[in-house]
């Protein structure tokens, strides 16, 4: 059997799937954890495999972060993963366990994805030419490019939600001066995640575009703040949320035109994370395409390249049962 982890800054979840299958979409035994309830991943599979007791042969894991050298520090969470740590809880060689980046994961997993998993919100042109790219905004914002040469199709790791953020107008000069108070240097994460959404919820209201319900203010205070950012949006009942979402969405969507160009992603962009899909009626509004396109003398190239966006949660499981097939 095959052990598979989704490694996120809010949930962990592990999976396992019989190597039988060849579509390795349907697991087993799936289990979430709160990953910040747990000191460490290894803290968490000694729990999942206390509960479940599975045989494992196999194991690969994505994990939101860095991994170099077999190794990985996780920017969102207290964490150190290495192979050999992981070897010594599941009981098996380490050269039968693979890591990677977690957005490395995700583009693995869209291979497995059925035309219902997934959402065109642009269409461009379909082409079998050139590479495609992921752009993920959840806990943190990931990035990852995608290179097709014949039939391989080749994930690469970035760290390119970290790279400076870089705003086009005077709303976002200010956003960006008003975090630089705070945060010192602004990367994309700052901006594009669950808690950029509500660092722009917090510029907005600081700076007076609109005044803040007092209804609104304790359901942020109370559980999560972007969720009750997004749900206030999309319903209207927020002028300040609104234009917070709609702020979000058009800097989204800059943003996964700037990967499109960086990596030639003619085949396509395809957007994943937790928030995407709770926001999908306002990414398909205009704004965020019309950001996307906007590239200058590039925007003809643009109008032409694809953007999905990927509905099915469990997309990155699928890519980490596929690392592990891959050893």
């Amino acid at each position: 059997m095959i052990l598979a982890g989704d490694v996120g800054g809010t949930k962990t979840t592990l999976a396992i799937f019989d190597p039988q299958h060849e579509e390795l979409r349907v697991p087993v035994i799936e289990q979430s954890y709160p990953s910040r309830e747990f000191g460490s991943l290894e803290a968490i599979l000694d729990r999942f495999i206390a509960e479940h007791e599975p045989s494992i042969q196999r194991a690969g894991f994505g994990i939101a972060g860095p991994v170099v050298n077999r190794h990985v520090e996780t920017p969102n969470l207290p964490w150190k993963v290495t192979i050999q740590a992981l070897s010594d809880r599941l009981g098996i060689p380490g050269d039968r366990i693979g890591m990677a980046n977690d957005l490395v994961a995700n583009a693995m997993g869209v291979e497995a994805l059925r035309p219902e998993d997934v959402r065109t919100v642009h269409p461009g042109v379909q082409t079998d030419q050139g590479n495609s790219a992921l752009l993920s905004a959840g806990t943190g914002c990931g990035m990852a490019m995608v290179i097709h040469h014949d039939d391989r199709v080749t994930p690469v790791a970035t760290e390119g939600g970290h790279v400076d953020f870089a705003p086009r107008n005077a709303l976002e000069i200010g956003l960006l001066e008003h975090m630089r108070k705070r945060f010192g240097r602004v990367s994309y994460e700052r901006v594009l995640s669950g808690p950029g959404l509500h660092n722009i919820y917090g510029y907005l209201r600081d700076t007076g575009f609109a005044p803040e319900p007092d209804w609104l203010a304790a359901e942020i205070a109370n559980g999560d703040p972007g969720a009750a950012i997004s749900k206030a949006a999309l319903d209207r009942s927020s002028d300040l949320a609104a234009q917070t979402l709609e702020m979000f969405v058009s800097i989204y969507g800059a943003m996964a035109g700037n990967l499109a160009l960086m990596t030639l992603a003619t085949r396509g962009v395809y957007i994943g994370g937790g928030i995407a899909p709770k926001i999908l009626r306002k990414l398909e509004e205009g704004s965020f395409i019309e950001a996307f396109r906007q590239k200058g003398r590039f925007t003809p190239m643009m109008e032409r390249i694809p953007v999905h966006v990927i509905l099915d949660a469990k997309a990155a499981l699928y890519g980490a049962a596929r690392v592990a097939v891959s050893l």
